[in-house]
Formats: structure tokens, C-alpha cells, sequence
């Protein structure tokens, strides 16, 4: 048999693995996902690409100062647009949201950074934060915006999260939604994972790490 022709053979074997270690890498490893919006400026840029970290024994874990991408937990955003597309573009999308490239558009997600824990007594008053009392560190918030503009003091309860985006003047988070069935807490069921860095565009290149806000 011709090199060709063995190459042939082994074309739609290698295509099956190739789909088997994407879904392997979706479904336990890392899940990619797009920035619609400018409320993690500028840690993170409207139309970046991120990778998001899955892996059990770390997404499970979740720190203060992480920056996570979780489901929509209880109507924060609007009901997701239908587009009447080309049927060839639709079936190329569910492949890429089959192999992970693509986000499930069924699925509403956001990215945020955990500022409280399990535990924390968060306070915003009077342009300040402070968690436990202790006033907040925060470099990464979008420059000429306060800590919060908005007045409030929680305490995390045990299995949830609270999270505030970068851009505070330009984020709806959980300050906005105390008045939904989480009292604006994310459970900590519905994160996806931690955001590792920023795959593209290549400028924008680079690690997301976590800055724990009282350090």
C-alpha cells in the first residue's frame, strides 16, 4: 500500500482523536471563552480571548482576588440573542462549542473577581472597601473609578462567593443584584473555573493572576 494511501486511512482516526483529547481537555482541563463586555477593564479587554482553568482540585478551590468565569446564577443577563444564520456557520459553531473553543450560547457566563469568601464580611461605604474590616487593596480597578459608588454590607454565606468586576463604574455584580434569590452571592456550583491568561488577540497576550485584595 502507498504512503498515500496509508495516510488516507489513518486521516479519519486521527480526527477522532484529535475530537476525543479536545472534549478530554474541555470537559477537565481548560474551556475558552470570549469578552463581550468592558467590566473587567482593563485587567481584561472587550473582545479578548481567555482560557479558563477547569481542573477539579483547583477550580474547586476558589481564593479571593481569583478572577472566574461562572453561569449566569440568576437572570443577571438578558436572554441570549438568536441570530438566523447560515445553517453550513450554525453546524461549524456547535462544533466549536462541542470541542470547547466555543462557549455554549444556551449557557450565559460571566467573569468577575471574587472579592468575598465563605465567611467575609464585605463592606462598601463611602467609596471604600473593606473585608473583615480590614480596608482593600486593589491596583487592578480601572483607574479614576472608587472601590464602590455603591453602599453595602454583606456577609458570604458558606457555598457561595461574592464578585465585583475591575471596571467598578461599568459592572454589574453582585453589588446590583442583592434582591435576586442569591442575594447577589454566585454559588460556588455554578463557576466554570479560574481565568489562566488571555490566548488572543497576541497584544494582549499574557497571564491573569490572582491579587488577593487584602494582601
Amino acid at each position: 500500500m502507498s504512503r498515500k494511501g496509508s495516510v488516507l486511512r489513518e486521516f479519519p482516526i486521527l480526527v477522532i482523536v484529535a475530537l476525543a483529547v479536545s472534549l478530554v481537555i474541555k470537559s477537565f482541563l481548560v474551556q475558552f471563552f470570549y469578552i463581550p463586555s468592558g467590566s473587567m477593564e482593563n485587567t481584561l479587554q472587550i473582545n479578548d480571548r481567555v482560557a479558563v482553568n477547569k481542573i477539579p482540585f483547583i477550580s474547586n478551590s476558589i481564593n479571593r482576588g481569583d478572577v472566574v468565569v461562572f453561569r449566569d446564577p440568576s437572570n443577571w443577563l438578558p436572554e441570549p440573542y438568536v441570530d438566523n444564520q447560515n445553517k453550513v456557520i450554525a453546524k461549524i459553531k456547535d462544533g466549536l462549542v462541542l470541542v470547547g473553543v466555543l462557549p455554549n450560547p444556551a449557557k450565559q457566563y460571566l467573569v468577575k473577581r471574587v472579592i468575598g469568601i465563605a465567611g467575609d464580611n464585605v463592606v462598601g461605604k463611602d467609596g471604600v472597601v473593606t473585608i473583615n474590616g480590614k480596608k482593600t487593596t486593589e491596583p487592578y480597578i480601572f483607574a479614576g473609578n472608587k472601590a464602590s459608588e455603591l453602599d453595602f454590607n454583606v456577609t458570604v454565606p458558606e457555598g457561595k462567593i461574592w464578585v465585583m468586576g475591575d471596571h467598578r463604574g461599568a459592572s454589574a455584580d453582585s453589588r446590583y443584584h442583592q434582591d435576586d434569590v442569591n442575594n447577589g452571592f454566585v454559588p460556588e456550583s455554578k463557576v466554570t473555573g479560574r481565568v489562566l491568561g488571555i490566548i488572543w488577540p497576541i497584544k494582549n497576550l499574557g497571564t491573569v493572576p490572582s491579587q488577593d485584595p487584602l494582601k
